[in-house]
């Protein structure tokens, strides 16, 4: 097999590798389970997310990625050799790869990412920037000389940029985006309740009944969790209005950088992106009415990108095939 082409779009939440020819193979949590004492991987991905908050002492559950960059490089690198020799069996010649990275990322971090794919096994490793990769992956054709907004709200990272002629003119990246979310609601249920819940019971609450605009009617789940004063598990009934309070605060930071990076984009563009509206991907976008609170709070048309999870995936799989342009450059 002549080694293949890999797009990895390595989420603080997700990695999704991308194959040129095949689409999306690998869709697996950024979470490792170590054995401390040992220091061997004992589970990647799915396996290691079951363990999240559930191990012994000797066994740590991470996640090596933080607020979009690389927090733990020995524990990606393992993680990424983990995923390519899942992907790819035995290469025969090692793979190129092409990884998205938040669009304000310092040159360490550019290169703690290359490294970890050159040591897991990567030929060549190319860089491609987030919203860059989720505009291509939602169809926007980036080459015009015509402004595009995109709002790309991972797990780690939102990456707001306004992009044209292939490149971004203006951009900016908050580390306000899916793991605020979960630890406002943590925040909000030991406040209000004097109740503690884990991560992902957070997660449950906010993929579940998580809103930022006001429904028609209220949905509600029960959670269980921790009483902070008697130390006993605790039921409680967890309404959608409630979520709308727990998220107000990390939701306002992000429509707020909408907004500045909107006040620093040129007219010409300015006035295009009044046509064409806001795109947005990645998983943070699809609570309930994220989309209609941007809409009203900026007074332009906002779109949710279709198959909003895998675009940032979808765009650097679709960069790969200018990979031989690159190198000949």
């Amino acid at each position: 097999m002549f080694g293949q082409d890999i797009g990895i779009d390595l989420g603080t939440a997700t990695v999704i590798a991308y194959i040129k020819g095949k689409g999306i193979v690998l869709r697996e949590p950024s979470v490792v389970a170590v054995n401390n004492t040992t220091n061997e991987v004992l589970a990647v991905g799915h396996e290691a997310r079951r363990m999240l908050g559930r191990t012994p002492g000797n066994i740590v559950a991470t996640r090596p990625l933080k607020d979009g960059v690389i927090s733990d490089y020995t524990v990606t690198e393992k993680m990424l050799k983990y995923f390519i020799s899942k992907i790819g069996g035995k290469f025969l010649f090692s793979p190129r790869i092409m990884i998205c990275i938040p669009s304000q990322v310092t040159e360490v971090e550019k290169k703690a990412v290359i490294d970890a794919a050159s040591n897991a096994g990567a030929r060549k490793v190319y860089l491609i920037e987030e919203p860059i990769a989720a505009a291509i992956g939602a169809g926007i054709d980036i080459s015009k000389p015509c402004g595009n907004m995109i709002v790309d709200i991972g797990g780690g990272t939102t990456d707001i940029a306004v992009i044209s002629l292939g490149g971004s003119v203006v951009s900016s990246s908050i580390k306000v985006a899916g793991d605020k979310f979960d630890e406002a609601i943590v925040r909000f249920i030991k406040r209000k309740y004097n109740v503690m819940i884990g991560e992902r019971t957070a997660e449950d609450l906010k993929v579940n009944v998580g809103c930022v605009y006001p429904k028609m009617q209220d949905v509600e789940m029960d959670i269980r969790g921790r009483d902070l004063i008697t130390g006993l598990p605790k039921t409680l009934t967890i309404y959608s209005s409630e979520m709308m309070e727990a998220l107000e605060e990390p939701v306002n930071m992000i429509v707020d950088a909408v907004h500045s990076v909107l006040e620093k984009t040129p007219p010409e563009l300015a006035a295009d992106i009044s046509d064409r509206g806001i795109y947005m991907t990645g998983g943070g976008c699809l609570i309930d009415g994220l989309d209609k609170l941007l809409q009203e709070r900026t007074g332009i048309n906002v779109m949710i990108a279709e198959d909003a999870v895998s675009c940032v995936a979808l765009g650097t799989g679709k960069a790969l095939d200018n990979l031989d342009t690159i190198d000949r450059k």
